[in-house]
């Protein structure tokens, strides 16, 4: 409880980015204090567990509860993130330039709702140094995605050539990418999620994909495309169809949304993207659709107000692979990890299943 009774009061007096500054830079320096990542995993590390193990996309996961993009927009803290229990972890979203993003203030907490409301714009330090941050990671125990996007001074037009510029630069350093054409915070960019330029796009950077793995010669890596929760059935349905047939290793549902239905504190009519509880059902609601529509042939991975276990378990039977916090995570602390990793276990056993990928989809199997 050390996050909760000393920690989160702390950071809580701040503003809600710069105590997301100072959370950053405090565990990308912990990683250079001898003992200090060791400390944070004998805080707050998870104990491998095989019934909870996933091998996807021919990647090996130790856990199911992955950092999802957006708190580690720079890879700075990547050790730190991976010693207090994480089974993976996305950085990002990088752009190919540096940019500032949207003007302060942008980042707002509704402790009555559990939830965020951001309009961060994409800011971050360009591809340059998110691979000398990358490159300099010492020791790296759990995958770890890149998640992509275009500058905003980029037209929806040349959209593809920045995604591509995206993927030259960080190939190496990723094991696997999510394309970004979700967020509510570059203007148009959720146009890319629509009709030809979503398939364009899609079509570009698979073949910016084969190119590098060519050049690397290995055995290629994982692509998957994050959506909005803020679709229609027929258009969900339409870009589900189009991310299948592009070639694309999977589907993370869902970003932020523009909906502030149900919201009680005050900055509920900020603009921007909103995360945490009031997702939770909506987001369970698409992984059901898709994983329905696509019978289960696309692996998808579940984001969206995972507070607790049976959040989780729900999108996992749903049809979810893996999932993400973000939200939850900035609420409860590290302590989360062992609870949901611990909750999971309790919760699997309990339905029979050996192992967590036995429940896959289990909601449309009974």
């Amino acid at each position: 409880m050390l996050y909760k009774s000393l920690v989160k009061p702390a950071l809580f007096r701040m503003s809600a980015e710069s105590a997301h500054h100072l959370l950053i830079g405090g565990l990308n320096k912990s990683a250079s204090l001898p003992g200090s990542i060791a400390l944070l995993r004998s805080l707050y590390g998870v104990s491998k567990r095989p019934e909870l193990a996933v091998k996807l996309f021919g990647i090996d996961f130790p856990n199911p509860v992955g950092l999802a993009a957006g708190l580690d927009k720079n890879g700075e803290a990547v050790e730190a993130f991976s010693a207090v229990g994480f089974g993976f972890m996305e950085v990002g979203t990088v752009t190919p330039k540096p940019q500032p993003g949207n003007e302060l203030p942008r980042l707002f907490r509704l402790p009555e709702d559990l939830a965020l409301v951001n309009r961060m714009g994409f800011n971050n330090v360009g591809t340059e140094e998110m691979a000398r941050n990358l490159e300099g990671i010492r020791k790296r125990p759990i995958p770890v995605a890149v998640n992509i996007g275009k500058n905003k001074a980029t037209p929806n037009e040349s959209a593809e050539d920045d995604y591509r510029a995206c993927i030259r630069r960080l190939y190496t350093y990723g094991d696997f990418f999510v394309v970004n054409i979700s967020s509510p915070n570059t203007p148009g960019l959720r146009n890319l999620q629509h009709g030809d330029e979503l398939r364009r796009l899609l079509a570009a950077v698979k073949d910016e994909m084969a190119r590098q793995q060519q050049l690397a010669g290995d055995g290629g890596k994982p692509v998957l495309v994050k959506i909005a929760p803020d679709l229609s059935e027929p258009e969900l349905d339409y870009i589900v169809d189009t991310i299948v047939e592009s070639g694309a290793s999977g589907i993370i549902a869902t970003n932020t949304t523009i909906s502030r239905e149900g919201l009680k504190n005050r900055h509920a009519s900020e603009t921007g993207g909103l995360s945490g509880r009031p997702l939770t059902a909506r987001t369970t609601d698409i992984i059901r659709r898709i994983y329905a529509h696509t019978g289960g042939r696309i692996p998808i991975i579940g984001c969206g107000g995972i507070f607790d276990a049976r959040d989780a378990y729900d999108k996992i039977k749903a049809g979810a692979s893996l999932v993400e916090i973000y939200t939850s995570l900035i609420y409860e602390g590290p302590e989360l990890l062992r609870k949901l990793n611990g909750g999971l276990l309790d919760l699997l056993r309990k339905d029979g299943f050996t192992n967590i990928s036995e429940a896959v989809g289990a909601d449309h199997r009974s």
